[in-house]
């Protein structure tokens, strides 16, 4: 019925990846989007949320629901910045620096389970077609 529905195949896609990045994240008690984002900063330290926020193709009041969080559970901080009290540098925070070659090694065991399902070349592709429609999109 819905075979040529680019949301509804796009969606069933994003549900069956989430339930495979949940597995992998959850022995560390957090959800893909809070290992994403916390990868996003270990990698880039300083960004401004609204940086953070493009970088992720996230809103700004999602960021900021996802920064609570992790701050909350002490992986990240928020530092006022001298140009612009309205926005927060975000910075690792020491124990969200000792989880970075963890998060790093099960996001990669994920891809590289994938890759083998689904063959280099072809799961390569997909990945570019699918950041290239985004784009178009946004």
């Amino acid at each position: 019925m819905f075979d040529h529905c680019l949301y509804f195949n796009t969606t069933a896609l994003a549900r069956a990846l989430e339930r495979e990045w949940s597995k992998a994240f959850k022995p560390f008690g957090l959800t893909p989007s809070q290992v994403f984002m916390l990868r996003v900063v270990l990698k880039k330290p300083g960004l401004l949320q609204s940086e953070l926020a493009k970088e992720l193709a996230i809103s700004r009041s999602t960021a900021t629901r996802t920064l609570d969080g992790l701050q909350q559970l002490g992986l990240l901080k928020r530092q006022a910045t001298e140009n612009d009290g309205r926005e927060s540098a975000i910075q690792p925070t020491p124990s969200g620096i000792a989880m970075q070659e963890q998060l790093d090694a099960a996001s990669g065991e994920v891809t590289k389970r994938l890759k083998k399902e689904l063959g280099i070349a072809h799961f390569d592709d997909t990945v570019s077609k699918v950041r290239t429609v985004r784009s178009a999109m946004g």
